[in-house]
């Protein structure tokens, strides 16, 4: 850990960097020729050296600080031990053979296994929502997933790094032939931007949504009136992680918006 922040900080780099025992995973902010140096450094280390680094362009803002974490899981999923995606998870899909697929009506779902309020503002075509608020929820929402259990499953989340136990997951309870997309919606928008993606990517810094170009559709809706919006702000409890989408009328009435899960607990 120490070692990663003095090279971020030589390098004045900012952002989040999370490491476990499976593993690490981060996004920085930086200059190119900082950035350049940094994946140098981490490709240098001979565990590292076949890892996937995604590049986007960022607005100098993105992150406020550099922040770095040891935690027991790099994505906090609660599965059993037994769930190791290092000894089995799914077929890793590059995008463009999901775009073949796409392109020919192969008959498969998406699996989106991100949050619901990462999914509001875009998605894949042929999209299931298992409904998830976090990560460890697919344990109790794989039920609403039986019905797909023997049909080609294509699991998809931001960057692939979620994929990597929910796939696990999926296999280890009876799915028969589940895929993973390799470098997740970011590869997959960066290679094939507006095809086949309706809206745009959520991401968990200043930036809030990126897309990267191309004839796309906008599909964001307000919590509240339904307008078309990608412009997201936090449920009004505190205690609550989620984010809404809320368009600019609505936000600037004044009024408090709280998730729909939020105001179920406070009944």
């Amino acid at each position: 850990m120490e070692r990663e922040r003095a090279v971020c900080t030589l390098l004045g780099l900012t952002g989040r960097i999370i490491i476990a025992e499976e593993g690490i995973n981060g996004t920085l902010e930086g200059t190119v020729e900082a950035t350049e140096k940094y994946k140098a450094h981490i490709l240098s280390d001979k565990r590292f050296r076949s890892m996937s680094i995604k590049t986007s362009e960022g607005t100098g803002s993105a992150f406020p600080r550099l922040m770095i974490k040891v935690r027991n899981e790099i994505v906090g999923t609660q599965f059993p031990k037994s769930i190791d995606p290092r000894k089995k998870t799914g077929k890793y899909l590059p995008p463009h053979e999901l775009k073949r697929w796409y392109d020919e009506g192969k008959d498969f779902v998406v699996v989106d296994m991100r949050n619901e309020y990462e999914i509001a503002s875009g998605y894949f075509d042929k999209t299931v929502n298992p409904g998830l608020r976090a990560s460890r929820n697919l344990v109790q929402a794989v039920e609403r997933l039986r019905i797909h259990q023997d049909k080609t499953v294509v699991t998809v989340c931001t960057g692939g790094v979620r994929c990597e136990k929910m796939s696990a997951y999926l296999i280890d309870q009876g799915f028969k032939d589940v895929h993973q997309l390799h470098n997740g919606m970011h590869g997959f928008m960066e290679m094939y931007p507006g095809q086949h993606f309706k809206g745009t990517l959520f991401t968990f810094d200043n930036r809030i949504v990126m897309d990267f170009g191309g004839d796309r559709e906008i599909v964001g809706k307000c919590f509240s009136c339904a307008g078309t919006t990608e412009e997201y702000q936090n449920c009004e409890d505190i205690m609550c992680g989620s984010k809404l989408l809320i368009c600019k009328e609505c936000r600037d009435s004044d009024k408090k918006f709280f998730c729909a899960n939020c105001v179920v607990e406070a009944k």
